[in-house]
């Protein structure tokens, strides 16, 4: 039978589900049908990000025989934002110039 996992990365742990997968799953159905919204409340069906194998994916994606569902957690901090500040910072100290 067909697999699919189901990951989760927290900044300490990660956690992998591994499932059966039934012919016409979509992404929605699947983390439905795990453990790992009873594991974490705190994640939101309706709201989370999802991607399979690092590409962002809709809920409605039908999945293939080992897919990996990654569940994203929000940005602590916007990326853009932290390289604007670490320039400004090189720029105060002087970094950066020969």
């Amino acid at each position: 039978m067909d697999t699919i996992e189901i990951i989760y990365a927290l900044p300490e742990q990660q956690d992998l589900i591994t499932q059966n997968l039934s012919e016409g799953q979509t992404v929605q159905t699947a983390i439905q049908q795990s453990t790992i919204l009873a594991r974490y409340p705190e994640l939101d069906l309706a709201t989370m990000v999802v991607g399979i194998f690092g590409k962002k994916a809709k809920m409605t994606q039908v999945l293939r025989a080992n897919d990996r569902i990654e569940i994203y957690r929000p940005l602590i901090a916007d990326p853009k934002e932290v390289r604007k500040r670490k320039a400004a910072e090189g720029k105060k100290l002087g970094k950066g110039r020969k």
